[in-house]
């Protein structure tokens, strides 16, 4: 390993969250803990999922407190959930180079293989900054676990603006890579399973010890199901997402 330089991100003091009317900024150093715990604008309907895609962590509480944001998106694992959150949230991360300059990046492009990224040699993540407007949106998530407190087989969130509109189905931990799919209000089973052939090559889903490549494909497919059936049940209208 060449490693030659590091730095202390804590030491930086950079706030952990920060809203304004433009979303939800959150700093590669927030704790777990202090993501679980915020609550945001009433209109942010999407926040629960916050709550919930930590819960999906494989850590205990106490690990909460000093377990970081951008920690869990640049371990690039399968069954990041924070990877899950920022993704299907259309999160952008904030990438700092050792020269000071930045990029910006969309979440669903940052995680390109199993404990892969994008980052180049020197570069840190910054801040995910999740939009106003997909935290405005409803939502329902899945998720597959062997056991209870597991690391997730698969884990799906579907989104869609109260208003109607266009589904965006996110795919994590089943796959070695985020994948996300949008597809047009009233699609149909058919329509959403052809979609998923599409975008997910037969050498996409990762395995490991939680799944063969068929079992998670298998559940990706029937969860994807139910998050269209529900989306499309629920009455176009300011609510709270579902959780399963």
């Amino acid at each position: 390993m060449n490693l030659h330089t590091l730095i202390d991100l804590v030491g930086l003091g950079w706030p952990a969250l920060t809203p304004t009317p433009q979303g939800l900024d959150i700093a590669a150093t927030c704790s777990i803990a202090d993501l679980y715990a915020f609550r945001g604008d009433a209109s942010w309907t999407a926040v629960p999922l916050i709550g919930a895609c930590c819960e999906c962590l494989l850590a205990s509480f106490k690990i909460w407190n000093a377990a970081t944001a951008g920690g869990n998106i640049c371990m690039s694992l399968p069954a990041g959930a924070i990877t899950s959150l920022t993704v299907a949230l259309e999160g952008r991360l904030t990438l700092l180079a050792r020269n000071g300059g930045s990029r910006e990046v969309s979440a669903v492009d940052f995680v390109v293989d199993n404990n892969r990224n994008i980052l180049e040699p020197g570069e840190l993540l910054r801040s995910i900054h999740l939009p106003a407007s997909s935290l405005k949106k409803r939502f329902a998530l899945r998720r597959a676990t062997l056991t209870h407190l597991g690391r997730s087989a698969a884990l799906l969130v579907g989104t869609q603006a109260h208003r109607g509109g266009e589904m965006v189905l996110t795919v994590t931990a089943a796959t070695r890579r985020p994948v996300q799919i949008r597809m047009p209000e009233g699609v149909s089973a058919a329509a959403l399973r052809h979609a998923l052939d599409h975008a997910i090559p037969a050498d996409g889903w990762f395995d490991d010890v939680n799944g063969t490549p068929a079992y998670k494909r298998h559940m990706t497919y029937h969860y994807a199901e139910e998050i269209r059936a529900e989306l499309a049940a629920q009455p176009l209208q300011a609510q709270s997402g579902a959780l399963a």
